[in-house]
């Protein structure tokens, strides 16, 4: 069974990328490039590919460049933007907040913007009958950062945060890496995401990350987001110049847009 693409995205693209410098001393993160093709670039093409038509991006540091190398339509797609100006002390769950309007919209795709994928991740999160989902890959000894628990039934039932190779131990509990590619439909954005950010940021926590919410969320609050495994499927973050090096493996001379 595949479910109808979203018509809509949201791009969390307001960070300082300050791992990668100094290829970030002049650019947003979002813009650095794997074999010549910008990470955001890239995004907004498979986004296309698969049917949004509408994309709302966060901004923070070096903003104007990121309109500049988007502008307002990028090939079919209306881009919109939302400005953090506090984006050197805030978390990924802030940048979110500031995006509620789009949010609230309807179903939607919900990316990081310094994720490398090919275009299939996205249609993988459009197979099957879940409404809301993650995209996931086992957590392997070169990866770090945030990894889930599955349950039986294929939905994420708990975070690790801060994961490394050390965690990666024969007995202990199987780990996959979060993709920080998701969708969510319009009602469990309307009736869940969107009133716990009000929550978290109203509270004075602007510093969460998306992952603590995702957390939050699904341990307290009964949220079933279903994971979709891309074992196969070629994606990497990029949050050093360690990570660039990867991600220009992994896809050198090999077509990703679509």
């Amino acid at each position: 069974m595949t479910i109808n693409a979203p018509k809509k995205a949201v791009i969390l693209a307001a960070g300082l990328g300050s791992r990668l410098r100094p290829l970030t001393n002049l650019r947003p993160k979002p813009l650095v490039k794997v074999n010549g093709t910008p990470i955001l670039h890239n995004a907004l093409r498979n986004l296309q590919a698969v049917g949004v038509e509408e994309v709302t991006i966060v901004v923070g540091y070096r903003k104007d460049a990121i309109q500049y190398a988007c502008g307002s339509r990028f090939g079919e797609l209306e881009i919109k933007y939302v400005e953090s100006t506090v984006f050197d002390r805030t978390g990924s769950a802030y940048s979110l907040w500031l995006a509620r309007d789009a949010l609230l919209s309807g179903d939607c795709f919900l990316l990081e913007g310094d994720v490398f994928f090919e275009g299939d991740v996205l249609r993988y999160l459009m197979i099957g009958g879940a409404t809301d989902v993650a995209a996931v890959a086992p957590f392997n000894e070169s990866m770090e950062g945030s990894a889930v628990l599955l349950s039986d039934s294929g939905l994420i039932s708990g975070f690790r945060m801060k994961q490394t190779a050390a965690n990666l131990v024969a007995d202990g509990p199987r780990l996959f890496k979060t993709l920080n590619l998701l969708r969510f439909s319009g009602a469990t954005l309307r009736a869940t995401i969107v009133p716990a950010l009000d929550d978290i940021i109203g509270s004075g926590a602007a510093q969460a990350y998306t992952e603590e919410l995702l957390a939050y969320l699904i341990e307290r609050r009964g949220l079933q987001l279903a994971a979709m495994r891309c074992d196969g499927l070629r994606w990497y973050e990029i949050d050093s110049t360690e990570d660039l090096r990867i991600a220009e493996r992994i896809f050198a001379n090999r077509q990703v847009l679509t």
